[in-house]
This record gives C-alpha cells, sequence and structure tokens, in this order.
C-alpha cells in the first residue's frame, strides 16, 4: 500500500464533497440559507487536488452525519481516484480524527499494479499510517504476502505480523494451486524508503516442512531489479575436483555496471576465484570474465596431463557484442587461458566446450546485400601437454560479401559473391595411417585467396507446365601460397608457385515437371526434376591448400547443387548431370510425406571427385564414378507428434547401404522421445578404417503437473560400449525449479578430467538459486 501525497490531494476528502452534494441533491434542499450554512464546512473538506483530477464514487448507499461530521457510503462501494481503485462492503470517513475505516471484502488496486486485499481497514485520509486485519498484499511480479494484522507507520513501512510470503506464478490461472515453498515470519517489514522487505525470526518450509531457521532475512522489493548483497550458494561435485562450494557476491556498481565475484572450495583442489564484470553501453554490452586456482593435488589427474603438470592455472576472458546503427555490429570473444584445458577441467560456464571459438567480428546486413568481415582463433581444450592439437589450428581472418541485383537483368536475377580468405598455420595438421593414407588438414605457413563469383539465372515456365531455369556462372580466384610442401608422402600434383589464378565458366540448364494430383481427402505433387551443368575442368585439382571445403557428404540435401563442396578452396569442374524425383503430399487428416530420391552422373571433363586432395575430399564419397551412388530421403509427420525421417546413399552397383541416418521421434504434452540411427561405411580413403554404427536415445517424461524426468544413451554398435549416458529429474512449477542431472561421458582419448559428473540445481524464484555442478543436457535441446 502507497501513502498518498497530502499537499496534492485527498482521495477521501474529494469523495466526501461529492457524497455531500450528492446527498443535498437527494434530499431536495435548494434554499440558499442551506447553502450558506454548509459552504463554510465544505470549504474545509475541499481538497487541494489538481484541476484534471476527477472522481468516480459509486455505493448503492450514502449517509452523511453532520452532527457526528462522518460520511458513511455502503454497499458495493467502487473508489476510482489519481489510479487508486477501492472496492469495499462499507467506507466510513471521520472527519474529526481524518481517519478512514474500511470493511468487508476490501480491495486496494494501487497504481503501481500491487492489489491490496483485507477484511477490515482503520487508515489515515493520506494512507500515511493506520491498521489493517486479516490481509494480503499481491505484487506486480506475482509474489504474495499474507499476515494476520498489518499496520502502516509513516507513509513508508509496512509491518506484516505473523505473515507468510512467497511466489507463485500458477496461482493467477489456478487459484488453488499451492506454492512449493514460503517463508513464515513473526513478522515482516516491507519499507518504501530502502525498497527491501526484512523478515524477522522466520522459518523456510519446503514441501509444507520446516527445513531452515533463519533469525533475520533482507530481500530486495518487486521494484528493485539490482541490488547488491551475497547470492545464494553454489554447490558441485565432480570426479577429481571433489566436492565445492561456492559463494557469489553481487555488486551493482551503477545502473549500468554491475559484477560478481565468487570463491569456491574444492575438496581435492583448493580455492577457486572467479569474476565477472558486465558493463552496458547505448549500443551493446561488454563482458569480462576472470578465473584462478593453485591446484592442492594434481595426483588426482591422469599422469602426463596438462592437469597434472600444472599447479597455478587461470583464465581471462573478454565479450562485447556493440550496435553501430540498425544494420551494422562488431563485436568479440576472446579468452586467454594459462593452459589448453583450465576452463573445461573446471567447467567454467559459457567456456567449457573442447573447442572455444576466439573472433572478433564486424557485420552489415542491408535489404539485398550482406557483409561480414570476421578474424578467428580456435582454442582446443584438451589434456595434452605439448598442446599440439591447438598449435596445429589456423589463425584466420574471411571477409565474406553478398549481392543481389534490385531490378532484373535480362530478365533474370544477377548476384555476387566475394570471400577473401587468409591463413596461417604454425604447425603441420597431419592424419597418418601408415602405409594406407596421408590426409594433410593443414599446411605449415600462410595462404591468401581471393574469390569473386558472378551468377545469373531466370525461371521460364513453358507451355504445358515445364518449368525451366538456365543459369550462367564466372568464377576467379587469386591466390598468395607461402606454405611448407607436403613432401612426398602425398600422391598428388602439388603446386609449389608462390601465387596461383584459377577460372570457372558454368552454363546450366534445370527442367522441373510439377504434377499435382488431388483425391477426395488429400492432395500431392510429384516432381521429376533434371540439371545439367556443362564446365571445363577444375584447375591444379588438389594442387592448393584445402582449408574450407574439407568436410563432405554427398546426399539427397545437395543433390541439387551446382557447386557440391562445402568451401571456396575446391571447384566442382567438369559436365555433370543430376536427376531426381522430388514428392510432397498432405492429408486432411494432417499428415504429411516428402520424399527424394536421385542420382548424378558425371558426362565428361575431369571428375572433380575422383581426383587427389591433400584432406581426400570426394574420396569415397560415392561421387567419384560416372554414376554415382544413389541418394534418397523420405519424412513423415503425423498430427500425434509422431515424426520419422530416412535419408541414406545405396551403391549404384549392388544398392549396397553406404550411409544412413534414421530418426524416430514423438513429440506430445507429456512425453517425449528420439532414437537415431547412424552408419557410416568405412572410407579409407577419407581417414576412416572401420563402418561407424551410433545409436542415440534420448527422452523426457512429464507427471504429476509439474515433475518430469528424463534420459539419453549413445551407443556404440562396432565397439559395443555406450559412449556417453545420462539421466535426470525435473520440477518446475516458474516460482520453483528443482533438477538433479548424471553425466558420463567415456574417455578414450584422456582430453576429459572428469569421466563423469553430478549435477542439482533448485531455484526460487525471487530468493536465488543453489547449484551443485552443472545440469545442462545437452542432448535433450530439440525440445
Amino acid at each position: 500500500m502507497a501513502a498518498g501525497n497530502r499537499k496534492r490531494t485527498k482521495l477521501i476528502n474529494a469523495a466526501l464533497f461529492a457524497g455531500v452534494a450528492l446527498q443535498t441533491l437527494a434530499m431536495g434542499m435548494s434554499a440558499p440559507a442551506l447553502a450558506q450554512q454548509t459552504s463554510e464546512r465544505l470549504d474545509s473538506l475541499r481538497p487541494n487536488m489538481p484541476e484534471d483530477a476527477k472522481l468516480l464514487l459509486s455505493a448503492n448507499e450514502l449517509v452523511y452525519n453532520k452532527d457526528a461530521e462522518k460520511v458513511i457510503v455502503r454497499g458495493n462501494v467502487q473508489i476510482d481516484y489519481g489510479g487508486y481503485k477501492m472496492v469495499a462492503r462499507q467506507v466510513e470517513y471521520d472527519q474529526k480524527s481524518g481517519r478512514i475505516h474500511a470493511t468487508g471484502e476490501i480491495q486496494l488496486i494501487e497504481p503501481g499494479g500491487n492489489v491490496v486485499y483485507a477484511e477490515k481497514m482503520d487508515v489515515t485520509d493520506d494512507f500515511g499510517n493506520g491498521f489493517v486485519d486479516a490481509m494480503r498484499i499481491e505484487t506486480t511480479d506475482l509474489t504474495r504476502l499474507a499476515a494476520t494484522s498489518g499496520e502502516r507507520r509513516n507513509g513508508e513501512e509496512f509491518i506484516l505480523n505473523e505473515a507468510v510470503y512467497t511466489a507463485c506464478t500458477p496461482c493467477t490461472t489456478k487459484p488453488d494451486h499451492r506454492s512449493l515453498w514460503h517463508i513464515k515470519a513473526q513478522r515482516i517489514v516491507q519499507n518504501g524508503r530502502t525498497r527491501t522487505i526484512r523478515l524477522e525470526n522466520a522459518r523456510f518450509e519446503l514441501f509444507g516442512k520446516p527445513i531452515a531457521h533463519i533469525p533475520v532475512m533482507e530481500l530486495p522489493d518487486h521494484t528493485v531489479k539490482r541490488k547488491s548483497g551475497f547470492l545464494f550458494p553454489k554447490f558441485r561435485y565432480t570426479q577429481k575436483l571433489g566436492a565445492g562450494v561456492g559463494i557469489p557476491y553481487y555488486w551493482a556498481i551503477s545502473p549500468h555496471m554491475d559484477a560478481t565475484a565468487t570463491v569456491t572450495g574444492l575438496s581435492r583442489q583448493g580455492f577457486l576465484l572467479e569474476g565477472e564484470f558486465r558493463q552496458r553501453f547505448h549500443n551493446g554490452l561488454h563482458t569480462l570474465s576472470v578465473a584462478g586456482i593453485s591446484q592442492l593435488d594434481r595426483s588426482r589427474f591422469t599422469p602426463g596431463t596438462v592437469d597434472a603438470l600444472e599447479t597455478n592455472r587461470g583464465m581471462i576472458a573478454s565479450k562485447g557484442d556493440f550496435e553501430i546503427n540498425p544494420r551494422w555490429t562488431f563485436g568479440w570473444n576472446v579468452l586467454v587461458q594459462s593452459d589448453n584445458n583450465f576452463a573445461k577441467t573446471y567447467e567454467l560456464s559459457t567456456f567449457d566446450g573442447t573447442t572455444y571459438v576466439n573472433q572478433a567480428y564486424l557485420t552489415g546486413l542491408g535489404k539485398r546485400n550482406y557483409f561480414d568481415l570476421r578474424a578467428f582463433y580456435f582454442d582446443i581444450q584438451d589434456a595434452d601437454a605439448n598442446s599440439v592439437a591447438e598449435n596445429q589450428q589456423p589463425a584466420a581472418q574471411v571477409l565474406d560479401y553478398s549481392y543481389k541485383a534490385p531490378q532484373a537483368v535480362l530478365g533474370g536475377e544477377l548476384s555476387g559473391t566475394v570471400n577473401l580468405t587468409n591463413i596461417k598455420r604454425n604447425r603441420l595438421d597431419l592424419d597418418s595411417i601408415p602405409g594406407v593414407v596421408n590426409r594433410y588438414r593443414g599446411l605449415e605457413g600462410t595462404s591468401h585467396r581471393l574469390t569473386a563469383e558472378l551468377e545469373w539465372k531466370r525461371t521460364y515456365i513453358a507451355p504445358g507446365g515445364i518449368v525451366l531455369t538456365p543459369l550462367l556462372a564466372a568464377r576467379g580466384d587469386a591466390l598468395g601460397l607461402n606454405m611448407t610442401d607436403p613432401g612426398s608422402g602425398y600422391t598428388g600434383d602439388y603446386n609449389n608457385s608462390d601465387a596461383a589464378t584459377r577460372r570457372m565458366l558454368t552454363a546450366g540448364l534445370e527442367a522441373r515437371y510439377p504434377i499435382l494430383f488431388v483425391g477426395d481427402n488429400s492432395s500431392h505433387v510429384l516432381e521429376p526434376i533434371a540439371q545439367v551443368y556443362a564446365r571445363p575442368d577444375e584447375q591444379y585439382a588438389g594442387g592448393l591448400p584445402n582449408e574450407d571445403a574439407q568436410s563432405f557428404v554427398f546426399d539427397a540435401t545437395n543433390l541439387f547443387d551446382r557447386d557440391k563442396f562445402s568451401g571456396f578452396d575446391r571447384i566442382e569442374g567438369g559436365t555433370r548431370a543430376n536427376v531426381g524425383l522430388r514428392y510432397t503430399g498432405t492429408f486432411d487428416s494432417g499428415y504429411g510425406l516428402r520424399g527424394i530420391v536421385g542420382q548424378s552422373y558425371h558426362l565428361g571433363g575431369l571428375n572433380s571427385f575422383a581426383t587427389d586432395d591433400l584432406v581426400k575430399a570426394g574420396a569415397n564419397s560415392g561421387l567419384e564414378s560416372k554414376r554415382s551412388d544413389y541418394v534418397a530421403m523420405f519424412g513423415i509427420d503425423a498430427p500425434s507428434g509422431l515424426m520419422a525421417n530416412l535419408s541414406g546413399r545405396l551403391d549404384e552397383e549392388d544398392l549396397a547401404l553406404r550411409r544412413a541416418d534414421a530418426t524416430v521421434g514423438y513429440l506430445g504434452l507429456t512425453w517425449q522421445a528420439a532414437m537415431t540411427y547412424t552408419r557410416i561405411e568405412a572410407q579409407p580413403l577419407y581417414g576412416s578404417q572401420s563402418n561407424q554404427d551410433e545409436i542415440q536415445t534420448a527422452a523426457a517424461y512429464r507427471f504429476h503437473d509439474y515433475w518430469s524426468v528424463f534420459g539419453a544413451i549413445t551407443y556404440d554398435i562396432n565397439d559395443d560400449v555406450i559412449s556417453r549416458n545420462g539421466f535426470g529429474i525435473t520440477y518446475d512449477d516458474q516460482d520453483t525449479l528443482f533438477s538433479l542431472v548424471y553425466k558420463q561421458e567415456r574417455d578414450t582419448d584422456s582430453t576429459i578430467a572428469n569421466d563423469w559428473s553430478i549435477g542439482a540445481r533448485i531455484s526460487f524464484r525471487t530468493l536465488g538459486d543453489v547449484n551443485v555442478g552443472d545440469t545442462k543436457f545437452e542432448e535433450l535441446d530439440y525440445y
């Protein structure tokens, strides 16, 4: 409840003034003498209110006791003035004492939105002082206070006796819902000046049972967004770090600046210090993070790893995101560590991934063009004391620009693409299987490449419904090379020159013939597709560094791509035809079907996928022969939430399964589940010597309103081992969140410091969080 401003207005005085006037009219008294007699009395009641202030008073009965100087309104009393709205069965104003007495199902809505419920209210006419019986307060952030009695003092403090404090978001839609937790206090003091809520002699109750006694507890009220103070402790337990308790302190430095410092005691490794400083500017946000520890027991870690060799470990990170204007943004995120595995070992939030991408960027987005400039450095977090994997990663600067002409050119669409890439690597990245294959994933040295490409295409609809799309494309590359020769281990024709240029001209034609079938309860579109691309041979095929086109998978998703390579470093050359059939079906029952099947043919020239390559891109891909493997994809969506997808690649000669991905899932209100089977046949030339067969499963089941359980398992069929697994349970009613998670990952290369971990989190809205370890469960992100 808020106090009114006595100097500006008095709500009840205005109500009485209007009430007396109404009563005079009702009695039919129009004698000038009566007006003269009452004018002095009314002047004393007239409030000092703004000229535009208006009062609305509604009641079944109004009584003015002139002798007792009281005004009483009864029956469905409603008062609306200056943003305050009051409802009661009866309101009585005593002019002599200046007090308001309201009774019966009182409801007062303040201008800020808070709602006060009570049975009896005895307050001064400015709400500055008074008493309230059997009261309840609901704030705008859906917290609730209830008390047997309350007292308002000096217009600043509201004292509640025998009170209960809780948060209850579901109560807005489910009045019978009871919060999982509440705090009962002998006295609760809400201070409007300090904007705090102090609970005295309180006990915290969970599931209706007291679990903690709190002599004094002070919380910011609902008007406070940020306040300095200690946060709830954070708990954790991992295999090699032991049990840990973290004490975080939050410091609200200024309206645009704050910081959090945390000290975590780990039973096996000592004290971990963490800090995060955040500063918001008018156009963005900067975050600075630091952490450090002096390890007590290095022997807990695997011998020979960086975790076991280092004593003093630490990191510093900076992240910025800024908006220059609505179209241009820039930013960075940089991590510097004392060693290459500190953040991952100690599970530092946002820094504990296997690969951390350091980058700075500048991005512009227009209506028909796009600009992106980035600098990269890849921080590989593993236990290798020599940081071999990290030293093999490149430092790169990449510029991408794309543009589409706003007007048609020769009746078609003209678009352009520019890419500039600079690469520097300090160490040769060689994946070697002696006597079988050498894959040069990166050469030592520097390289520069500038690529520019123009593409024009136009769509015609010929008689009979055939859709024809002719295409012309021209591309040029300029390269500067200062890289170490791969040596005799490479069987291809590597270009040793310091500079090189190459070009590619493409003329293509696509023909589609969509056929529509309409039934009584369904519609189907069957679309045969054929493409022909005529091109010269790829220049320097396999003889130039390949940095961005190393990953290559031939499947139904790229069957109709003009250039099937994944990046700019390789160009698809030679004349090729792609033929396939696309199908889409929809049913009135809500079912949907979709599918693609097809094959690619090398018609002439040099087959880029059959040439040698530093990383063997294209080898064993299914495109290295005249006739490619068959690729197909089928999917079904059901209105019940069931879905299934199947994609695969079959040998062109004997239809042997080369690659397959099958997913079956269900997404419902109470439970969700998915199972994915992946099979990749051995690709010896591509560096994979054995078949890879894996099953991934994940499921979650919601029961008893707000409770749910979940789990996930990844099973390696060939090695007959569960490589990853985890399970957990969660309660979430928007006010209370409880989660318990167990995760285990099989360590095959000693890069994981902790093979298993247990995480728990309990969060009380408006109070804070209690964390034990990490409760993220990536396998269920698709929910």
